[in-house]
């Protein structure tokens, strides 16, 4: 069994997707710091972790880095979120004609030593906010190659797509590799 430490139900339910005979929830709170890069996120995620798990586990982080707001919110994606919303990030786009963007995620996987496995997703921050599915800036991002939202695509659309589907691909590749019967 491999430990998936989250507290968020929905990243955990489009990783399963990938991995649902291996993956398990596990919610254990753990300092987030904030730091310049996502992985740095993730490994001290992993190095508080470490001492209180003796099974094979990862964490994710991701974040929306917004290029005319010079990578904002970038790693306090999360709490910006909170804050102000997709309302607030569309407030501080209005005028803006490059409207350029990406999501990057990092899974981080301890097996006794630490791999990362990074996705990124480049697109762009929508006009509007549209769509019902998915969650956080998922109404607002469309991605290159689509003209939906990710809120407007499927769970299996989104992961086509998806910095967090293209990371969670290659822990896969590396579980399959590792676990080979």
């Amino acid at each position: 069994m491999i430990y998936f430490v989250t507290g968020n139900k929905n990243k955990y339910e489009e990783i399963k997707r990938y991995l649902s005979e291996k993956i398990e929830m596990k919610s254990i709170p753990y300092p987030e710091i904030q730091a310049d890069k996502i992985e740095d996120v993730a490994l001290h995620g992993i190095e508080f972790l470490k001492e209180k798990l003796n099974e094979n586990f990862f964490v994710e982080d991701s974040g929306l880095f917004i290029k005319a707001l010079k990578g904002f919110p970038g790693v306090f994606s999360s709490y910006v979120f909170k804050t102000i919303g997709n309302e607030g990030i569309k407030k501080l786009m209005k005028g803006i004609k490059d409207r350029e963007a990406e999501f990057i995620s990092v899974i981080a996987f301890y097996d006794g030593k630490i791999n990362i496995f990074k996705g990124v997703c480049r697109g762009k921050i929508s006009e509007e906010i549209k769509g019902r599915g998915g969650f956080g800036y998922d109404p607002i991002f469309i991605p290159y190659g689509s003209r939906k939202t990710f809120a407007e695509m499927s769970i299996e659309e989104k992961n086509e797509y998806s910095h967090r589907g293209k990371a969670v691909r290659k822990l896969k590749e590396y579980l399959d590799e590792k676990f080979r019967d």
